[in-house]
């Protein structure tokens, strides 16, 4: 029996994913957000969402463009930093060491040592409470040679990439369950059978 625990955001496990983007005096910042994901296939979009309180918000929504960098299991250190402090008094790059790469199709920085960038341009913005969600027109999709598969694709094992949920904790992704599109066609087969 299920038991009633109120409406919350508990969609989950979400993608960690580390928003990039510059100030109005071209300074890099990063902050890592978990509300996000794929919002349409075509175009390729994606979109995250960001308090109007983050440095982020204001970057984006003056620059028009971000970038999402997905970080692995050894990088979860670096990524909760890059949500616990502001980019407004501490320059997060410097402390973490890694590096702001500028993207090459939009104006906003990536982070080089993760595994996997996404180059968005901001294509559209929506209100909504507490939060602004921002669909970002996806550009340029940029992988570590060494996260790709035999056909070049991204690898999820490769990527090693991480999860939030709540209580406020972050996972690593599990065993490989099957290929998509094929497991369930047991339950075809039995009632064609």
């Amino acid at each position: 029996m299920k038991k009633s625990i109120g409406p919350e955001t508990l969609l989950y496990p979400t993608p960690v994913l580390v928003v990039g983007s510059y100030d109005a005096a071209g300074r890099a910042n990063a902050m890592t957000a978990a509300w996000g994901g794929v919002a349409c296939s075509k175009p390729p979009c994606v979109c995250i969402s960001l308090r109007a309180a983050t440095a982020s918000h204001g970057n984006i929504m003056a620059r028009r463009a971000f970038t999402i960098s997905l970080p692995s299991r050894e990088q979860a250190a670096a990524a909760d930093y890059f949500g616990i402090v502001s980019g407004r008094k501490v320059d997060k790059f410097a402390a973490t060491g890694l590096t702001a790469t500028p993207a090459e199709l939009v104006d906003a920085p990536y982070v080089a040592e993760f595994p996997l960038a996404i180059e968005c341009e901001l294509l559209e913005v929506h209100e909504l409470g507490l939060h602004t969600q921002f669909i970002g027109l996806v550009k340029d999709v940029k992988v570590d040679e060494s996260c790709l598969d035999e056909k070049g694709r991204p690898d999820v094992r490769k990527l090693d990439p991480i999860a939030f949920a709540i209580p406020s904790s972050y996972f690593a992704l599990g065993d490989l369950l099957g290929p998509a599109y094929s497991i369930g066609k047991v339950f075809s087969e039995a009632a064609d059978g």
